[in-house]
């Protein structure tokens, strides 16, 4: 599914480079579970929105689905994202104006998906999360542990292939988080592929194997 070879990312400052990620090969294969582990700073998420096309990397190649991504316009860039990937931040990145309803049927209009078939849909992500009692509240109404779960029902509402979760526990309650790693393993068992950013190593622990990043690189 991903396979990245060399690839870099910096930012330049006159003639000074300052190094995010070098130098990384990654391949991981449709169906898996993969952690990123690492310290701040180590370049975990600068990752992770390089492989969910939210951010381009300065060298290297970037093929999904043995397509060139690093190729690609910033149009196709976000066809294919649209398309293929969901994205859990750690902060939610629900929209305060918008209801929970709302919220999740965002993804679905995007993807220009008719009036009728979207009702249904987010009918059956409400009644999937345990959430339909909360379908008209706004997310400021919301606990930290419903938010997060709104954040991954919106991910998941479209069918993606492959979640793309950034610290998705890293602001709540540990019962909270474990519901939440709990439905992405679900999800990861019917077949999603799942790559996630932790700090954690009981979270790190729900995938099938883990990469380590240290200051951009891969450690072996």
């Amino acid at each position: 599914m991903i396979k990245m070879n060399g690839i870099e990312k910096y930012y330049k400052n006159k003639l000074v480079k300052t190094y995010v990620l070098r130098n990384i090969d990654v391949d991981i294969e449709e169906g898996e579970f993969v952690s990123i582990m690492g310290p701040s700073g180590s370049g975990k998420s600068t990752l992770l929105h390089i492989m969910g096309m939210l951010d381009s990397p300065s060298g290297g190649e970037y093929f999904f689905y043995d397509e060139p991504v690093h190729r690609f316009s910033e149009r196709k860039l976000s066809d294919l994202h649209k398309q293929y990937i969901g994205f859990v931040f750690q902060q939610y990145h629900l929209i305060d104006e918008l209801t929970v309803y709302e919220n999740l049927e965002t993804p679905l209009l995007y993807q220009k998906v008719k009036s009728k078939e979207r009702k249904g849909m987010v009918a059956d992500i409400l009644d999937r999360f345990n959430i339909v009692a909360k379908q008209d509240l706004f997310p400021n109404q919301l606990s930290g542990g419903h938010q997060q779960l709104v954040a991954v029902a919106r991910a998941v509402i479209t069918s993606p292939k492959l979640i793309l979760a950034d610290e998705p526990t890293g602001n709540l309650h540990s019962s909270q988080g474990k519901e939440i790693m709990e439905l992405l393993k679900q999800l990861n068992d019917d077949g999603t592929t799942i790559v996630q950013v932790t700090h954690s190593e009981e979270n790190a622990k729900y995938a099938n194997r883990t990469i380590n990043l240290m200051d951009g690189w891969i450690e072996q």
